[in-house]
């Protein structure tokens, strides 16, 4: 009877202690939500500093609070000045990269911390993580123009460099037409490059695929064509690709007009 009587004890006093646990652990909840709160507000001012601290109580409250983490990632994001170099902007920044990819811990399918983290590498100039990125981004969303778009200007920025010093060396000016008059070194850089700008030419009509009125892509559909042509094997090769370049311009600056146009037309406050 005694050792029942304890057993009984015991139980209730664990289930004491159990009830406690809950209880303090809903406040806890409460208290994320409620700092949370707080936070989006500061966030919805601009006062990204203020709202980073909120944030952080409600992560520390409640570490599986994702909404709370997303929103510290990109308030630390906020407070970031790409291409700015200082130890306080290097911090910012791999603090928003910390908390992004701590929400991908929790939630590895999150559409905003995958271009979220993207954008910050392509931003970086870091090519190899941001085209990484953008096609972690496309598994995940098929029709993300943007993902699209990025991989076609990392491929057109990727050559900007070799282009350049090709046409250097054989004492081509800026304006000369192309291609590239050493052949033994167009071939070379055929090889190398050739497949990346024609990946990067499909990317981009991905892009306007998805958004047929995607006038960044059809300037960079341009960009990417024109450049390409230094890489073919003749001139009048080389002008026939410079043609489809300057379609893209008409067609982009075409488009850009029209958009302005809608948008003057619209009625006020109409998006």
């Amino acid at each position: 009877m005694v050792y029942r009587r304890n057993s009984a004890r015991l139980l209730a006093g664990a289930g004491a202690i159990a009830a406690l646990v809950v209880l303090s652990t809903g406040c806890q909840k409460l208290r994320a939500r409620d700092n949370l709160n707080k936070g989006v507000q500061a966030f919805k001012s601009a006062q990204y500093s203020q709202a980073v601290d909120f944030f952080k109580i409600a992560v520390d409250l409640d570490p599986g609070f994702s909404t709370a983490r997303l929103y510290l990632a990109t308030a630390y994001m906020n407070q970031w000045i790409p291409g700015a170099e200082s130890p306080d902007n290097d911090k910012m920044v791999n603090a928003a990269l910390d908390q992004f990819k701590k929400v991908l811990e929790a939630t590895p399918k999150d559409e905003v911390a995958t271009a979220s983290i993207a954008s910050i590498y392509f931003q970086q100039k870091k090519f190899d993580e941001a085209e990484e990125w953008n096609k972690k981004l496309i598994a995940l969303k098929a029709d993300s123009k943007e993902a699209y778009y990025t991989l076609g200007v990392i491929a057109w920025t990727r050559w900007i460099g070799p282009d350049r010093e090709a046409r250097n060396s054989s004492n081509m000016k800026p304006e000369d037409p192309g291609p590239i008059k050493d052949a033994k070194r167009r071939d070379a850089l055929k090889v190398k490059y050739m497949p990346m700008l024609d990946q990067g030419i499909s990317d981009m009509q991905k892009a306007l695929q998805i958004d047929p009125e995607y006038d960044d892509a059809m300037a960079y559909m341009n960009l990417l064509i024109r450049y390409r042509a230094d890489l073919v094997d003749t001139p009048d090769e080389y002008k026939k690709q410079s043609e489809i370049a300057d379609n893209w311009v008409q067609k982009s600056m075409e488009t850009k007009k029209l958009k302005a146009e809608k948008k003057a037309a619209a009625p006020a406050g109409a998006k």
